[in-house]
C-alpha cells in the first residue's frame, strides 16, 4: 500500500529565502497531519549546516514519521563540463543528505532547455551526469528519481525533458536498478499534454509521486496549451488547488498505478491556502488509497 508524505509548497519562500519559518516549526506544523512521511527539500536554508541533518532527522522521526524523499534541482543541461561536474558534485552531496536524513529516494532533473541544445545533446549530457552519479548513489542505497518535471523556481529556462516525448527518451536511455521515475501529473497540464497518457508510458519505471492538483483560473486547456506551451515562467492560467477538486483523474491515476504494482511513497505538494487545506487533501488521498490498495 503507498504511504503519504507531506511537502511544504505554502512555505518555500519561508523556508528557503527569508528564514521567516524554521524547519522545526514545519515539522511541528507537519506532525498534526495524518501522513507518514515528509519530503524535504535540499535548498531548506538550515541544510546549509550540516550538523542540522540529525537533529532534524531526529526531530521528525520523533514525530512518529520519516524523510523517504529528497526535493532538490541538479542542471545537467549546461554546455561547459566543468559545470556539469560541478552540478554532479552537487548531486552527490544531496544525496549524502539524503542518506543523513534516513531517505530513500533522491530528485534528479534533467536541467534546462536551454535554445541552443538539440534534443539528442540535451538528452545524452542528461543520461550522462545522471549515470555518473548513480554507481554512487547505489553505494549508499539511493534510488534517483527523475521527475516530469516544469521549472526549478530559480531557473531561467523551463525543464529540458519537459515534454512528453523527451521525458520518456532520457527515462528510456538509463537502465539501472537504483534509476526510477517522480511522476507529477500536474506538471503535464504545463506541457499542454495528458497526465494519464504520461503514465501509462511510465507506469512501470514509477517509483514516488507527487501528488497536487491544479484548476484553470480562466480559460481552457485548450488556451493553456496555445500560450503556455514551453514559455518561461509559470503558467498564468493555472493554479494549485485542493486535491480532488481540480484537473487530475485520481481514480484514473490509481488504477493505472495499482495495475502495475505500484506500493511507493506519495508526497503532497499542496496547502497553498493554508494547513486546514492541506488536511483535506491528505483525507482525500487517504480514501483514495484505501479504495484502490484495499487491505
Amino acid at each position: 500500500m503507498p504511504k503519504l508524505a507531506a511537502f511544504p509548497k505554502a512555505f518555500m519562500q519561508a523556508l528557503c529565502k527569508d528564514g521567516t519559518m524554521t524547519v522545526s516549526q514545519w515539522i511541528d506544523l507537519a506532525s498534526k497531519l495524518d501522513v507518514q512521511g515528509l519530503e524535504w527539500y535540499a535548498g531548506f536554508l538550515e541544510m546549509a549546516d550540516q550538523s542540522n541533518w540529525a537533529r532534524f532527522r531526529s526531530e521528525v522521526e520523533g514525530h512518529g514519521m520519516v524523510i523517504p524523499m529528497m526535493c532538490c534541482s541538479p542542471d545537467f543541461t549546461h554546455p561547459d563540463a566543468a559545470f556539469r561536474d560541478a552540478e554532479i558534485a552537487k548531486q552527490k552531496r544531496w544525496i549524502d543528505m539524503t542518506a543523513a536524513l534516513g531517505g530513500s529516494y533522491c530528485r534528479v532533473l534533467s536541467g534546462q532547455r536551454r535554445p541552443e541544445l538539440s534534443i539528442e545533446q540535451g538528452v545524452q549530457l542528461a543520461a550522462d551526469s545522471i549515470e555518473a552519479c548513480l554507481p554512487y548513489a547505489q553505494d549508499q542505497g539511493i534510488t534517483l528519481i527523475i521527475e516530469n518535471h516544469y521549472k526549478d523556481d530559480f531557473w531561467e529556462f523551463p525543464e529540458f525533458a519537459q515534454q512528453m516525448d523527451v521525458f520518456c527518451m532520457l527515462v528510456d536511455r538509463i537502465e539501472h536498478p537504483n534509476f526510477g521515475v517522480n511522476y507529477d501529473p500536474s506538471n503535464t497540464y504545463l506541457a499542454g499534454e495528458d497526465p494519464i497518457e504520461l503514465l501509462k508510458r511510465v507506469s512501470r519505471r514509477v517509483v514516488t509521486m507527487h501528488a497536487s492538483d491544479r484548476y484553470l483560473k480562466e480559460g481552457t486547456l485548450e488556451d493553456l496549451r496555445r500560450e503556455e506551451g514551453g514559455a518561461t515562467g509559470y503558467a498564468k492560467r493555472l493554479s494549485h488547488g485542493e486535491i480532488g477538486k481540480g484537473l487530475n483523474d485520481y481514480d484514473a491515476i490509481f488504477s493505472e498505478l495499482r495495475s502495475v504494482g505500484f506500493d511507493g511513497w506519495i508526497s503532497i505538494e499542496d496547502g497553498v491556502d493554508g494547513m486546514d487545506q492541506l488536511a483535506r487533501s491528505v483525507d482525500f488521498l487517504k480514501r483514495k488509497i484505501a479504495e484502490y490498495w484495499p487491505a
